[in-house]
């Protein structure tokens, strides 16, 4: 015996006629979270472009460093920086241990963009690393 299409196992609801499916809700909640994740990764987007374009004036980069002795460590830093900004650059040295030994902070100013330089950093013992913390604008602009 051959199956109808008229079979009321296997004919369809009225559309409308019992509310929506668990699927059609399914559908309408994704479509809300895939629009609300399409709209947060635009704006992350757009942050990161603003923040690119209107970003730090100033930017470094440790070339190399030598220990000169157990209370010095020489470091040539490379700065870069627009020719009307004074830019100051945060170095910090490391003991074995990990421990800091030495902090400074030196000031790069003058009408040349980008400025290589060796520095000296003060330390209170023997220091086995040296790392660039970081380069800003003077008074943080």
């Amino acid at each position: 015996m051959a199956m109808s299409s008229a079979d009321p196992a296997r004919a369809k609801l009225p559309r409308g006629r019992y509310g929506r499916s668990a699927d059609e809700r399914s559908d309408r909640r994704l479509k809300a979270v895939g629009a609300v994740l399409g709209v947060a990764f635009l704006a992350l987007i757009a942050w990161f472009g603003v923040s690119y374009v209107t970003g730090t004036k100033v930017s470094g980069e440790l070339i190399k460093f030598e220990i000169v002795s157990d209370r010095e460590v020489a470091v040539h830093l490379e700065v870069r920086k627009g020719e009307d900004v004074t830019g100051v650059c945060t170095v910090n040295t490391l003991a074995a241990d990990g421990g800091d030994v030495g902090r400074a902070d030196f000031t790069f100013d003058g009408p040349r963009g980008r400025i290589d330089e060796v520095v000296t950093v003060r330390t209170t013992k023997r220091a086995t690393s040296a790392q660039l913390v970081g380069c800003t604008a003077a008074g943080g602009n």
